[in-house]
């Protein structure tokens, strides 16, 4: 017997080169000149955890948040542009679970 259900997949690699595509897509969105510079600060904090951890966890968390972010991005506009009141907003790294 297995200890994890059937449909349980493992988590997929990172590819090698997903932080430089990311990082090409965010400067492509329209949030880039707030953007680009916070992943920036995030993948050099997470370079500095990893080295002194041995680990890419770190490095495949900062992908991960941003990957959702980005994916996120049209949905967030669509609900800014439509005037809704946002004032009770919930932090991002709360509904990711990125916080550390």
């Amino acid at each position: 017997m297995s200890a994890q259900p059937d449909h349980a997949a493992p988590p997929s690699a990172l590819a090698p080169t997903a932080a430089k595509q990311l990082l090409a897509e965010l400067r492509a969105s329209s949030r880039a000149e707030s953007w680009v510079p916070a992943f920036e600060r995030d993948w050099t904090a997470a370079l500095d955890d990893a080295r002194h951890s041995y680990s890419l966890a770190p490095l495949h968390a900062v992908v991960a948040a941003w990957t959702a972010r980005l994916a996120a991005l049209p949905a967030v506009t669509a609900f800014l542009d439509s005037g809704m009141d946002d004032s009770d907003g919930i932090d991002a790294q709360d509904v990711l679970g990125t916080r550390t």
